[in-house]
């Protein structure tokens, strides 16, 4: 791409970070059936068939075609981002995609799995100095150094989704769902990082005055839960979420808790009783993310036996479940953990069994 004409070099980015993957979307919307609740159909929406294997990709290549319509990337401009997840993967594919360079400052604690992932990605990594909440304020400065553009993806993911995601994930399911026997479902369930996508989601349904509820499940130690309950605004936890991707010690911009129907707190080791049974009983490979979903579709499932009612449900495959076969998917690193994800998946399997769901 020229460097001689900033306009033209953004208008080919933009072309270029917006038309890759796009023989890859819509993302794969698939049943999952329960045999035992055979009234209510249940379809998982798979971001993880994104080329960086995340939903967050959605997000990302939305943040940079915001950022270069505004100036705010050029031809030689650095990206910084603050995260050591699936935001760090998409921005250094991306970033390398341009030509720029990418840096994502980390928490000590990543893990060597997602090092490699981002290096894999094109980009790099340095270790944070500062503690890992912290993080993101090392970032904007390493920015500011370096001339470069710092992605602050709690910031601006919702402002960029609304600007620049179009097709949303909404729009893509409801077209999707045009021919399936209950079109417009009664539920959709997702989770919160930034609250981007639950804000995405919300929007639509509202924009297009659709029935559907919008539910959003919550990790322990995040603050949207309890945000939402009491209309806390500025709630923080000081503890971050064990469930990567989603839940987060304190609100962040793009929650919108008015656009949210319900939400649903999860036990950490409830969701990765449900990874496992995913992946054992259904076929489905995903991260802890989806397994929290699942248990929280389980439960709109279980409300809507009991009220008699037939529909649909949709929920979503965050990522793959790669990045965390050392982690969530291993029993030891669980156990150290004090988790024990034994009676929610007896729960589970009775529910799939006899659609019997446990009260509460």
């Amino acid at each position: 791409m020229t460097m001689e004409n900033p306009n033209s070099w953004a208008a080919e980015a933009i072309r270029r970070v917006e038309g890759d993957g796009r023989h890859l979307t819509p993302t794969p919307l698939r049943p999952l059936s329960l045999s035992a609740i055979p009234d209510v159909e249940i379809y998982v929406k798979d971001e993880s068939a994104h080329p960086t294997g995340s939903m967050k990709y959605r997000l990302v290549r939305a943040m940079f075609c915001e950022a270069i319509a505004r100036g705010a990337i050029r031809a030689d401009t650095p990206v910084i981002a603050a995260t050591s997840g699936a935001v760090a993967i998409a921005a250094a594919h991306f970033s390398e995609l341009l030509g720029l360079v990418f840096t994502a400052v980390v928490p000590a604690s990543t893990s060597a799995d997602i090092l490699t992932r981002i290096e894999e990605a094109g980009g790099r990594w340095q270790v944070g100095e500062r503690p890992p909440a912290a993080v993101q304020v090392e970032a904007r400065v390493l920015a500011e150094r370096l001339g470069g553009h710092f992605l602050d993806h709690f910031a601006n993911a919702e402002r960029a989704l609304a600007t620049c995601g179009m097709p949303t994930i909404a729009d893509e399911i409801f077209l999707q769902l045009s021919k399936e026997p209950h079109p417009v479902p009664e539920w959709i369930v997702t989770g919160a990082g930034t609250g981007a996508t639950s804000a995405a989601i919300g929007r639509h349904l509202r924009r297009h005055g659709h029935p559907t509820r919008l539910a959003v499940v919550d990790p322990e130690n995040s603050a949207y839960f309890p945000a939402w309950a009491s209309g806390c605004g500025d709630y923080t936890t000081g503890m971050p979420s064990r469930i990567p991707g989603i839940g987060r010690p304190r609100t962040e911009p793009g929650f919108l808790p008015a656009v949210i129907d319900l939400m649903i707190p999860v036990p950490d080791a409830a969701s990765i009783a449900a990874l496992r049974w995913l992946r054992t009983a259904a076929g489905i490979d995903a991260g802890p993310a989806t397994g929290t979903n699942f248990w929280g579709t389980c439960h709109l499932v279980a409300r809507m036996r009991e009220a008699g009612a037939s529909g649909s449900i949709v929920t979503l495959i965050g990522d793959t479940a790669d990045p965390y076969r050392n982690t969530h998917l291993n029993p030891a690193w669980v156990a150290a953990r004090g988790l024990d994800p034994t009676p929610y998946e007896a729960e589970i399997e009775r529910f799939a069994r006899t659609g019997e769901w446990p009260a509460g």
